[in-house]
């Protein structure tokens, strides 16, 4: 299967997590508006960035299986990762106004007693969500997907997220009121957390960091293949879910054009089979 069949499997992840995050959303700020539940509606507005995260992701995997063009001889790969930029930032925005409006709540007086209803929505919702969870993150390693992996890590905090709502309603059920507020509270921080976890991980990749325990494993691969004399360097990239390595190696001078090649050939084969790396350029010098 090639990288497009994988990103075409992926949108198939995106549009579960499309599907479950509209629903659960709709719910939970209904229901939330209904019971007077300053936790489920963080979390209704949790989901409602999460939607626009699944969607960024969709786009982006879209985008990145057009076949490379004139301006973009390497294809078009990194759009799964600007996509998660982009929606980084909307999370945020999102995360600071839930933190804002459940930080007043929190100190207002009168706070009412939530209806279980909006905890037992809560409980359902991250039932939902970790089910989601397991099959997003599935998938992901299978295709070898990093903005997919990253929406499957957001769907299990989500999970948790829902489970931190239910327990905010159920301790004012024993008139704890200010446990249903600072639920909304540590909900709004959580979101913001993950607007910093795929910012960090976008603009890592985005800047060309690389794993260096990777580049190790690699060089280590490469020194064990019997013509290599010298691993002299091994760089590395990320293009959306792949990686591009540029390696240069030090072989015996009296080997002609032909034998040279056959070592690069079984070089670029070890790191498909070994490292999982479709793309590297190899060059190599003569060992002295």
């Amino acid at each position: 299967m090639d990288q497009a069949d994988h990103l075409k499997k992926g949108e198939k992840g995106a549009w579960i997590s499309i599907c479950a995050y509209i629903v659960l959303a709709a719910a939970k700020l209904i229901i939330a508006s209904i019971g007077n539940s300053q936790s489920l509606w963080a979390d209704g507005l949790n989901n409602t960035t999460d939607v626009i995260a699944s969607v960024a992701v969709l786009i982006g995997l879209k985008i990145s299986r057009k076949p490379p063009d004139e301006d973009h001889h390497y294809g078009h790969y990194r759009a799964e990762t600007v996509a998660s930029l982009f929606a980084a930032f909307i999370i945020v925005t999102v995360g600071i106004q839930v933190i804002i409006d459940t930080f007043g709540q929190l100190f207002a007086e009168g706070n009412t007693q939530p209806g279980m209803l909006t905890a037992w929505t809560a409980l359902a919702a991250a039932a939902v969500l970790f089910f989601v969870y397991l099959y997003n993150v599935s998938l992901a390693k299978k295709i070898g997907s990093s903005s997919l992996y990253a929406a499957a890590q957001d769907n299990r905090s989500d999970a948790l997220v829902s489970i931190g709502a239910f327990a905010g309603i159920i301790g004012a059920q024993f008139g704890l009121y200010w446990l249903d507020p600072l639920a909304g509270l540590i909900v709004g921080i959580i979101i913001c957390k993950t607007a910093w976890d795929i910012f960090r991980e976008a603009t890592h990749t985005l800047t060309d960091g690389f794993d260096e325990q990777q580049i190790r494993n690699i060089k280590e691969s490469i020194a064990k293949v019997p013509e290599v004399k010298k691993v002299v360097d091994v760089k590395g990239r990320i293009h959306g879910s792949q990686a591009f390595i540029d390696i240069t190696i030090l072989v015996n001078p009296n080997l002609n054009v032909k034998e040279s090649h056959a070592i690069t050939e079984r070089i670029e084969k070890l790191l498909r089979e070994k490292h999982n790396i479709p793309y590297a350029h190899i060059h190599i010098e003569p060992y002295e």
